[in-house]
């Protein structure tokens, strides 16, 4: 005898829902928050990424402002997008892990070409990498790392022969692949020109090419605005002046803030903000946009839970949190985690537990 389709269907989605039955009888009775997983970014570059071991500072940057990362460099000097795509150790790296973010750099002149000259020696070997990017995890973000223009541009060629033609030929070529495969950009050439252009911090090394250790605080400052749409300043600054290091921050954060729509870096936020109110409260004030997801849920650390997407969460006491925020899109679920800590209120001294109220209707004149 011959089942029709429909009794088929009919007795595939009985089964599944006693799977699913049995599944739920075998939950024990007090469930628990999901487990933490440390979001992940791995920079695929050249000297501009490596020079001064710029990921390292990002990633103690980050730490320093609560958000706990996991990451790693595929990077070798001279490197061209054509140079990347044919190295296996590349893949290899793609392949260690589902990376929530890749970073993806190639020679420092290569994009100030017409986009003619980029669609030959570009765009095959960026869609060769974003393939294998994809075909790892599609829920993977994909980052461009726009550059900078040399301190005197660069003389062989008349079209780029000054910093400010290379600068502006550099960023059309990171607009022209963004455009093309629409892909966010993280404009650190844009921020370069604008600490050029307003302070007398060097950036150039003597070759007047590569990051000084100023510059690369810059670049790292600056990637972790555009990731996490939050302020640098304060954060890790170790080998520059605070002075210095103040300026950098808050100038990346100015201005990726101030044009994250250009620039393909308004989706995918998430804040999460501690405070402690003037009556003694602890707070955090928690958002999220992420216009593909098919849900999102908070879980504070606490026991308790949200799935909206702004909320004010209410902690009983002062200690140290990881706020976990759980997003399913098409191409899975991901994790994004955010450490939080209060202070207890400091205690009165003895002196000032003691000390006598003074009695004003003695101090006053008969």
């Amino acid at each position: 005898m011959k089942f029709t389709n429909h009794f088929k269907r009919f007795v595939s989605i009985l089964f599944t829902l006693l799977l699913q039955v049995i599944a739920f009888a075998q939950q024990p009775a007090v469930t628990t928050k999901p487990p933490l997983q440390t979001q992940s970014i791995l920079f695929i570059g050249n000297s501009y990424t490596h020079m001064n071991s710029m990921p390292v500072l990002f990633d103690k940057i980050a730490e320093a402002k609560g958000v706990k990362m996991h990451v790693e460099m595929n990077a070798f000097s001279n490197h061209s997008f054509k140079m990347h795509s044919l190295r296996p150790d590349l893949y290899a790296k793609l392949k260690e892990r589902k990376w929530d973010y890749v970073v993806l750099q190639g020679f420092s002149r290569e994009l100030s070409f017409s986009q003619k000259h980029i669609d030959t020696a570009s765009v095959p070997y960026i869609q060769q990498i974003l393939d294998s990017v994809y075909a790892n995890n599609s829920c993977t973000n994909v980052l461009l790392y726009m550059t900078w223009g040399y301190k005197d541009g660069f003389a062989e060629r008349p079209e780029v022969d000054s910093y400010t033609k290379m600068s502006d030929s550099i960023r059309k070529g990171y607009e022209y692949i963004s455009t093309k495969f629409n892909l966010p950009i993280v404009p650190v050439g844009q921020v370069w020109q604008d600490v050029r252009n307003n302070s007398k911090i060097n950036l150039y090394r003597e070759d007047g090419q590569h990051p000084t250790l100023e510059g690369s605080f810059l670049i790292a400052y600056t990637f972790f605005t555009s990731i996490f749409k939050n302020t640098p300043v304060g954060a890790y600054s170790k080998g520059i002046l605070e002075k210095d290091a103040a300026f950098l921050a808050n100038t990346a954060y100015k201005y990726v803030s101030l044009h994250l729509e250009e620039f393909k870096l308004i989706g995918n936020v998430v804040k999460v903000k501690p405070v402690r109110t003037k009556t003694g409260e602890y707070l955090a004030h928690c958002s999220a946009y992420f216009p593909d997801a098919i849900s999102l849920k908070w879980y504070f650390g606490d026991g308790k839970s949200s799935t909206d997407t702004i909320v004010t969460h209410k902690f009983k006491y002062a200690q140290e949190y990881i706020v976990t925020l759980v997003i399913e899109e098409e191409c899975g679920v991901r994790k994004i985690k955010r450490k939080i800590k209060f202070e207890k209120p400091q205690a009165p001294s003895p002196y000032e537990r003691k000390k006598p109220k003074l009695d004003v209707t003695k101090t006053k004149k008969s």
